[in-house]
């Protein structure tokens, strides 16, 4: 990305999107920090987001959409909550503030609104705002991609997909950024189970922006979902030097790259790509999607049999300062399997315990209102399997199953908690239990045909149960 292309004012209004400055360097930089964020990719020859973000500040210190997208993504990131950070409900108040005191569009007013709904937790109401705006400004991208990942953390599969079909026809190829839908859109595809034609939008995609690490990813998703295990691996193999450049999105991309050798169980793979990708960055970038993946891929190599207890003690120095955050379940979830990991009681139940006083009170946040009916029982599931109470787990776990998806997440990132449900009941002294075990297996290979993790598991299945 150059400077010299980036959007002035002028560019701004020509694309029916004026912005409410009159200062051309904070709109390049606002499309800096857009197209980054579109990208996965901190541009380090224009500063990286933080020497954007500031750039565009300094630019004009009272420009509203500057405020909107700087906040917004620290918002979208989930790694601070304003309810504990008085940094970041400043700058939301300071926001919303700027905003009044000002003319400004009625598409900036909505944005202004929506990233104050996000803050409150109003996720749903956050995602109408956007879509109004949308409805308007189809190529409004800042609008589509909060919608999109707030979508995401309420596992609204079609409401993501038909978000980013409804705009598609507006978008002309000349349009900057235009080609990255075909990622949105393919990730849309996939969630709600459109594997083929997901896989052929992505990689029109990615014939066109080779580097797209969302497309990539979107095909990771489909030959994970399919269980296409050499598939995928010789994909990932063939274009990593396209996507690891991408480092918002490279240890999730590496996440996936692992999936496939737990698949196969090739272990010792999976763990080498932990090392050396996924915990090496979790510790470092205090990104929540890389903190999360490591939980996962610990969490699901330790339900085959793999010791990962020292680890766990790594990974629960990272992400153990996050127990009081409660911005979303799914990031919950993956805390509680780091405290479980380390067989931190105390951090386990306070966990447990901070949620339980949120979900009495939630007010307008979604995920809190969520709490007591699917988050609380799933994290007591998760507790009882760890401490061997197989049969509790499967009680709690089974009513929930088609539940879960309503804690976000990708179909990939909770099927470790059908896995889990599969390997309670599997242990469970409970005869039924049992019997419910190789039925979900059953219903697994009718899926996700050729899936070597199901072959594995009904022989174990078989194996325990003569």
């Amino acid at each position: 990305m150059s400077a010299s292309s980036l959007r002035d004012c002028q560019a701004w209004r020509a694309e029916g999107l004026s912005m409410s400055t009159t200062s051309n360097e904070a709109c390049k930089m606002y499309d800096a920090v857009l197209t980054q964020y579109v990208k996965w990719r901190s541009d380090e020859t224009l500063g990286g987001f933080e020497g954007c973000v500031s750039a565009l500040h300094t630019a004009d210190p009272n420009f509203v959409m500057g405020h909107v997208i700087s906040t917004g993504l620290e918002l979208i990131g989930t790694t601070t909550s304003p309810r504990l950070s008085e940094r970041l409900s400043g700058a939301v108040k300071k926001t919303v503030e700027l905003a009044n005191g000002q003319d400004l569009t009625p598409r900036e007013r909505l944005h202004v609104r929506a990233m104050q709904l996000f803050s409150q937790g109003n996720l749903p109401k956050a995602c109408d705002t956007w879509e109004d705006i949308l409805l308007d400004h189809p190529t409004d991208l800042l609008a589509l991609k909060f919608a999109h990942d707030s979508y995401f953390y309420m596992g609204a599969q079609t409401p993501m997909r038909d978000s980013v079909a409804r705009v598609l026809p507006h978008w002309k190829p000349h349009m900057p950024l235009s080609n990255y839908l075909k990622g949105l859109y393919s990730f849309g595809l996939l969630e709600t189970r459109f594997y083929d034609q997901a896989e052929k939008v992505a990689l029109e995609g990615l014939s066109l922006v080779p580097d797209d690490a969302w497309a990539v990813h979107a095909v990771a998703h489909v030959y994970e979902m399919k269980a296409e295990v050499d598939k995928g691996l010789k994909f990932m193999g063939d274009r990593e030097s396209d996507w690891q450049v991408s480092g918002m999105l490279a240890s999730h991309n590496y996440w996936h790259w692992a999936l496939y050798f737990i698949e196969k169980g090739d272990y010792d793979a999976a763990l080498h790509i932990y090392d050396a990708q996924i915990f090496r960055r979790a510790k470092v970038s205090g990104a929540m999607l890389d903190m999360v993946d490591a939980c996962s891929l610990l969490y699901r190599l330790e339900m085959e049999g793999v010791g990962v207890k020292d680890r766990w003690r790594e990974l629960f120095q990272v992400t153990q300062p996050h127990t009081d955050d409660h911005v979303t379940l799914f990031n919950d979830a993956h805390f509680l399997m780091a405290s479980l990991g380390v067989k931190d009681d105390g951090t386990s139940q306070r966990l447990l315990q901070g949620l339980q006083e949120l979900a009495r009170e939630p007010g307008e946040n979604q995920q809190h209102q969520m709490a007591s009916a699917v988050g609380l029982p799933l994290f007591q599931a998760m507790t009882e399997f760890n401490r061997g109470n197989y049969d509790k787990s499967v009680e709690l776990l089974y009513p929930l199953r088609y539940r879960i998806v309503d804690i976000g997440g990708s179909d990939a990132q909770r099927d470790l908690f059908n896995q889990l449900l599969i390997h309670a009941a599997m242990k469970s002294d409970n005869t039924r239990h049992q019997k419910l075990g190789r039925c979900l297996l059953v219903e697994r290979d009718s899926v996700r045909p050729n899936s070597p993790m199901t072959e594995r598991l009904m022989k174990t299945a078989l194996a325990l149960h003569v």
